[in-house]
This record gives structure tokens, sequence and C-alpha cells, in this order.
């Protein structure tokens, strides 16, 4: 009874065994940083105008109860002119390797797109943080992420997709 709402199925002596995640590693798969305000010789004297894109996916890997989870980011900076001029670009994919027991099946994606994800952002934001600044701004620190609205969001945009398809 416990599986069927969603709960982690309980032990021989009655208890429920709670969820694991375990970091196994994690790394920098892709990782691009333009510099463009240097390479046109734009002036930024104003606060620049920030556009975060984040992507999430996650894989299974051949090992059992293992994941590759990637958060993908977009960092787009602009000047806030009436004319924006581009001034730098930073796309990064970075990824953590979980081991992940005892969470029921129809649980475990939103545990690898929201919890997962989760783990990893401090990292994500120290990788922004340094990239910016050794790029000659300064230290872009990254608000924290609401992987849950994150989530929700996409699972919108497919399902409003799909009924698009469908019609």
């Amino acid at each position: 009874m416990a599986e069927e709402n969603g709960a982690a199925a309980p032990t021989p002596n009655g208890q429920a065994v709670p969820p694991r995640m375990q970091i196994l590693g994690q790394f920098i798969r892709d990782l691009s940083f333009e510099n463009i305000a240097a390479q046109k010789s734009v002036q930024t004297q104003t606060q620049p105008d920030i556009q975060v894109q984040v992507a999430l996916d996650a894989r299974k890997r051949e090992q059992d109860n293992q994941f590759d989870v990637i958060v993908k980011l977009k960092i787009d900076s602009k000047t806030k002119d009436d004319d924006p001029q581009p001034i730098f670009l930073i796309e990064l994919d970075y990824v953590g390797i979980f081991q992940v027991e005892n969470v029921p099946q129809e649980q475990l994606h939103p545990f690898l797109m929201i919890e997962c994800p989760r783990m990893l952002f401090p990292f994500l934001r120290r990788i922004v943080s340094d990239i910016t600044r050794d790029g000659g701004f300064p230290p872009l620190n990254l608000e924290n992420m609401d992987f849950l609205s994150i989530y929700r969001n996409e699972l919108s945009r497919r399902a409003e997709a799909k009924k698009t398809a469908d019609a």
C-alpha cells in the first residue's frame, strides 16, 4: 500500500526505507565563454541585462541505480541601451553522476530533475562566477534556482506542445 501512494517501500519490520542519493562524480561536459565586448570594443558603463536559460536532462547509466543528470546553462549578457550590444555569452553543460536508491519508479523522474540539479547548483554557481571574473568582468553570482518550478514549467510546455501536435 505504501508504494501505491508514492511512499518508500516498507521493510520487513514495517519501517519505510528513505530515499538515498549519492553523488559519484561531476564534471563539465561542455563550456564556452565568449567575451564579445572585448572582441568588438563594446563599452559597458551601465548594469548589463543578463538572461539565464536552464535546461535539464537525465539519462540512465549501464550500472544499476546510476544516472547522469545534465544541467545546461545559457547566460546571455547585453547592454541596456536602446540598441543592446552583446557583452558576453556563457554556455555550460554540467553533469552529475548519481546513485539513487529507494525511490519509487513513478517518482524517479521528478527526483532526478529536481533534487539532483539542486545538489549540483552550488558548483555551477562557482564555475559561472569564476568564468566571468577570469573573463574580465565582475563575478556573476547566480541567484538560487527553483528547480521545482523549472520542472513544472517544462511539464506544462510539453503538455501544450502535445495538445498542439494532436490538434
